[in-house]
C-alpha cells in the first residue's frame, strides 16, 4: 500500500466532506474550520452510517444519523448530542489514516500513523511546472487508460496523469498540465479528459 492521489485541494475547501476509495478501503475525506485535513474510515463507529454523509461542525464532522461529532484531531467522539453533558470515552473514535497535501493534489495512505508523518513517508513530489487541472473517475483499470490517452496525445501544452485504483474496472485520474499553459489550452485539455473517457469507457 502507498501513496494514492484522491482528489485536488481546491475541491475541499474549509468546511468541505468528500468520499474517496483507497486501495479498496471506503473513506472520507474533509476539511474542518480552520482547515485541518483529515481521512478516515467512511463510516460512524455508532452505527455504521457513512460519513461522507455527515457535515462540518467547526473542527468536527458530525455524522448524519444521530450527530455524533468526532474531532479532526484524532477522530475522538467529541459530543453525543442525546447526552449532551456526557464526556464521551476516547476509545469512542473512527480509524483515521494518514493525509496530506503536494502541489494542489490531496493524497491518502492507509498505513502508518495519521499523526506523525515522516520526511521519508511523504507524499510523492509534482514534477515542477505542472499544475492540477482536474480530478475524475473513469469505468476502466488503469492500464485500459494509460493505453487510451498514450493513443490520444495532447499537444501542445504538457499533461501528466496521476492513477487511483479503485476496482479492477474504475480509477480516478488525476490530471495535471504544465503551469504555463493558457486557458484556452486548459479548456481543450478537459475536454481531451472527455474523449478520452468517452473511448476508454466505450
Amino acid at each position: 500500500m502507498t501513496w494514492r492521489p484522491v482528489g485536488l485541494t481546491r475541491d475541499v475547501p474549509a468546511g468541505r466532506v468528500m468520499r474517496a476509495w483507497v486501495d479498496g478501503q471506503d473513506a472520507v475525506v474533509w476539511r474542518s474550520t480552520r482547515g485541518v485535513l483529515s481521512a478516515w474510515d467512511n463510516r460512524c463507529p455508532h452505527r455504521g452510517m457513512a460519513l461522507s454523509h455527515g457535515f462540518v461542525r467547526g473542527e468536527d464532522l458530525a455524522c448524519l444519523y444521530h450527530g455524533w461529532h468526532y474531532g479532526a484531531e484524532g477522530g475522538v467522539c467529541s459530543l453525543i448530542p442525546s447526552h449532551p453533558d456526557l464526556t464521551p470515552p476516547d476509545t469512542i473514535k473512527t480509524r483515521a489514516f494518514q493525509s496530506a497535501e503536494s502541489d494542489g493534489v490531496i493524497w491518502v495512505r492507509l498505513e502508518g500513523s495519521p499523526d506523525l508523518a515522516p520526511i521519508d513517508l511523504a507524499p510523492p513530489a509534482i514534477a515542477p511546472g505542472l499544475d492540477p487541472l482536474r480530478s475524475f473517475e473513469i469505468r476502466a483499470s488503469e492500464g485500459d487508460i494509460a493505453h487510451g490517452a498514450a493513443a490520444k496525445p495532447f499537444e501542445p501544452a504538457i499533461l501528466s496523469l496521476l492513477f487511483n485504483p479503485i476496482a479492477h474496472d474504475r480509477t480516478l485520474v488525476t490530471v495535471l498540465i504544465d503551469a504555463q499553459a493558457t486557458s484556452d489550452q486548459r479548456k481543450l485539455a478537459s475536454r481531451w479528459c472527455e474523449d478520452v473517457r468517452r473511448e476508454v469507457e466505450a
